[in-house]
């Protein structure tokens, strides 16, 4: 296991957005999924999400690749736990039960190792409370990348957004230069 960073967010803190735009925790994209974690105790976090009309694809239950994406949402917030970026290597996802429009997913994420750059995770996503039925189960893989990976290839938005919230990458390494 990777030892949580002691710059970690504190536990019961919400984790910020790391982009308005993001479909999955921006608050800014207006049919997004605006999910909302915080942190837990150890190496692990909480996700919820309400699922909507924008969400479906068989009528009235969340699209499969969209629950996916929240599960990749909600395991990627894990590295904020240890303070390295990462990107998405693997994503395994279980569907177990429908989940239908109207009803909330309570996302329950920890982090189960370390190998180097790989950081293994995995989650569970219950319906309409934390001790609800689980509906969705997932695993997944990071890859520790540099910073650099992600303002490299980042549109101007993006840029504007963290040079607005220098916090956000602050987390990540307090000598990063936005502008350099």
């Amino acid at each position: 296991m990777p030892p949580r960073h002691p710059m970690a967010p504190e536990s019961g803190t919400q984790i910020p957005s790391h982009f308005g735009h993001c479909f999955g925790c921006g608050e800014l994209h207006p049919t997004g999924l605006h999910i909302v974690a915080h942190v837990g105790e150890g190496q692990n976090i909480t996700a919820v999400f309400t699922v909507t009309e924008n969400h479906q694809g068989a009528p009235g239950l969340a699209h499969g690749g969209l629950l996916a994406l929240a599960f990749d949402e909600a395991l990627g917030k894990l590295m904020w736990l240890i303070r390295s970026p990462g990107v998405t290597a693997r994503l395994e996802t279980d569907f177990l039960l429908p989940v239908p429009i109207g009803s909330t997913l309570y996302i329950s994420a920890e982090i189960t190792g370390q190998v180097n750059r790989k950081v293994f995770c995995s989650a569970v996503g219950r319906l309409d409370s934390i001790d609800g039925p689980i509906a969705v189960r997932a695993s997944a893989l990071y890859i520790i990348v540099p910073m650099k990976h992600f303002m490299e290839n980042a549109p101007k938005a993006y840029i504007d957004h963290v040079t607005a919230h220098p916090e956000l990458l602050a987390f990540v390494d307090p000598d990063f230069e936005i502008n350099p």
